[in-house]
């Protein structure tokens, strides 16, 4: 992606490999009870070794296209999120329209230091605005919180733009 004349990228990421742990383990388990199911109810040890194999292997292959195929931009004018390795889908906002931003982590988050940021914006019903599973996410809050901060002030001292107002005090009696 090309940044625009003035501005810079002050964050870049993807999801996190460690918050994609919990996904793997979810995967190896599935694994694990097909390897017992089909190993002792059905008798047939050759086969669920082989189905669980292929569990194992589509969950490390989606795991890691889910990593590589996402992409999490902030800038000093915007917020992008661009998915996929095929087909491209990308979400991009301007960084006047956020209004606020929050973030989650469960208990294996904090552990992992992961989370998912929200962001909502100005106008728009769009609740899928969010970075997933990222390394630090009060980081990212920061680096947004700087882009927006260092945007208004770079308006306030444009020239041509109006002073901002001063207090008006009361005259004296």
């Amino acid at each position: 992606m090309e940044l625009r004349t003035g501005e810079k990228q002050l964050y870049q990421g993807r999801p996190s490999w460690k918050a994609l742990m919990s996904f793997y383990v979810g995967g190896l388990i599935v694994a694990a009870l097909v390897l017992v199911v089909l190993g002792l109810l059905a008798d047939s040890w050759p086969l669920a070794v082989v189905v669980a194999a292929i569990i194992v292997g589509l969950t490390l292959i989606v795991g890691y296209l889910r990593r590589v195929s996402t992409k999490y931009l902030i800038t000093t004018q915007r917020l992008r999120i661009s998915r996929g390795v095929v087909r491209r889908a990308v979400q991009e906002t301007r960084l006047d329209r956020v209004q606020n931003v929050n973030y989650q982590q469960s208990l294996l988050d904090r552990v992992f230091g992961v989370g998912t940021v929200d962001f909502d914006t100005a106008g728009t019903d769009d609740s899928e605005f969010r970075f997933e599973w990222v390394d630090g996410p009060e980081k990212v809050v920061r680096a947004v919180d700087e882009a927006i901060h260092g945007a208004g002030a770079a308006r306030s001292s444009t020239p041509g733009s109006p002073p901002p107002a001063e207090p008006q005090t009361p005259p004296s009696a």
